[in-house]
């Protein structure tokens, strides 16, 4: 395995009341990707945060027409319509420039964000997903590892990962796909260099390990 690990975190389209809906709600947009941020960190040595990546992504509906961008996802993300249009990219070119990014190290993210990027985005514009289900992984779980209460995993978004456990660093904005990636990857370095977590850790999962994490809950 490599010797790191990919964070990332996507914002998609929502109104204010889209997750109580579940998206489901004749006026709500399907959930696609409007940004992808990224942070590379090195799972040995001194942890350090090797480098970053943020990328916009116009979404599009299942008939091929550009979503409009509703004043709440603004006031949420900060992504405007105007920048989407001066720096979106398509879906296709976003990944690929993930792909590139990652050069083959896991990419985790808090919860399950690349369904929304792979399985729904890729769906809707028509494209095939371009990276295969086995290099993403579930960064919750790492943290139950650490010892994390599964309580607090439960309640706990990545926007506030990084204040859950009292870490300084430069100001965030919460729901900036980078800056979220960022909580989440401050968060793993203090555990890390806690020795909390270790290299093996960052391992794809296997069939076993799924089954030592259902038989521990």
């Amino acid at each position: 395995m490599t010797e790191t690990a990919i964070i990332f975190d996507c914002e998609f389209l929502c109104l204010r009341e889209s997750p109580r809906r579940f998206w489901c709600a004749p006026v709500d947009p399907d959930p696609v990707i409007a940004q992808i941020g990224a942070v590379k960190l090195s799972l040995t040595g001194d942890f350090a945060i090797i480098d970053r990546f943020r990328v916009h992504v116009q979404p599009i509906d299942r008939y091929g027409k550009a979503y409009e961008v509703s004043e709440f996802f603004t006031w949420l993300t900060g992504i405007t319509a105007q920048t989407l249009a001066d720096q979106g990219t398509s879906l296709s070119d976003a990944l690929a420039q993930l792909d590139r990014f990652a050069d083959g190290a896991q990419m985790w993210s808090w919860g399950k964000d690349e369904l929304n990027m792979m399985a729904i985005s890729c769906y809707i514009a028509g494209v095939a997903p371009p990276i295969p289900a086995h290099r993403f992984d579930n960064a919750c779980k790492l943290f139950l590892q650490a010892g994390m209460p599964e309580e607090d995993v439960a309640k706990t978004r990545s926007d506030k990962i990084s204040e859950y456990f009292g870490l300084t660093h430069p100001p965030l904005r919460g729901h900036d796909a980078l800056d979220d990636a960022l909580s989440v990857a401050y968060a793993l370095q203090h555990v890390l260099k806690q020795g909390k977590l270790t290299l093996r850790h960052f391992a794809p999962a296997t069939e076993s390990f799924r089954m030592e994490m259902v038989n521990a809950g």
